[in-house]
């Protein structure tokens, strides 16, 4: 198994993966209650527009084959620019149609209790179902928390499943509160990890 960075030509492939891992996540249904198979197109938006940017996403492969994600955003970079999200638009409408100015404002919600200290953020940790429970997704945080943990930076996450919830403190992130998606969206915990 091999770490390495995220680069354009691994987007569509890491956008499948990652549309599987997410198919039974309370927010990415709540977001696509009729459409799951959408999933993976919206994770390419999300790759091709402000994550491959950033230079900072890295994957988990074996034999050649891209089998987990992590989407980090740096200090300071955590927030979409309105020039990225006005990029972003003729897409999000193609790939959320109805929804897409309901799951706006409830990811907004989200954002709106997202931390103003300088950190690194998980935006998305996925592992394609056919591979879970093989340390991909571990080696992934391991990888990035590590280079938190020298430049003396915190981490934070939103987990969109308590199950996960006992997953990311074994790594030393802790609950910091609890947010409620509007519009009988699901519950998402938010969580912060200090440096090591």
């Amino acid at each position: 198994m091999k770490v390495r960075d995220v680069t354009a030509p691994d987007a569509d492939s890491l956008a499948a993966v990652l549309g599987r891992a997410f198919a039974d996540d309370p927010v990415w249904l709540w977001m696509f209650p009729r459409h799951p198979e959408r999933m993976a197109a919206m994770f390419g938006l999300l790759l091709h527009h402000a994550r491959l940017p950033n230079g900072v996403s890295e994957l988990a492969e074996q034999d050649g084959r891209i089998l987990a994600g992590a989407l980090w955003d740096p200090p300071g970079r955590w927030r979409i620019s309105l020039a990225t999200q006005l990029r972003q638009l003729p897409g999000l409408l193609r790939v959320l149609g109805t929804r897409t100015f309901t799951v706006m404002y409830g990811l907004g919600e989200i954002e709106r209790e997202h931390p103003i200290e300088p950190h690194w953020y998980l935006a998305v940790l996925g592992t394609d179902p056919s591979a879970q429970g093989r340390g991909l997704g571990s080696a992934l945080l391991r990888s990035r928390l590590s280079r938190c943990d020298d430049r003396r930076f915190p981490a934070y996450l939103e987990s969109s499943k308590e199950s996960n919830v006992s997953y990311y403190e074994r790594f030393g992130f802790r609950v910091t509160g609890e947010i409620r998606v509007p519009g009988g969206g699901p519950r998402v915990w938010p969580m912060w990890r200090n440096p090591q």
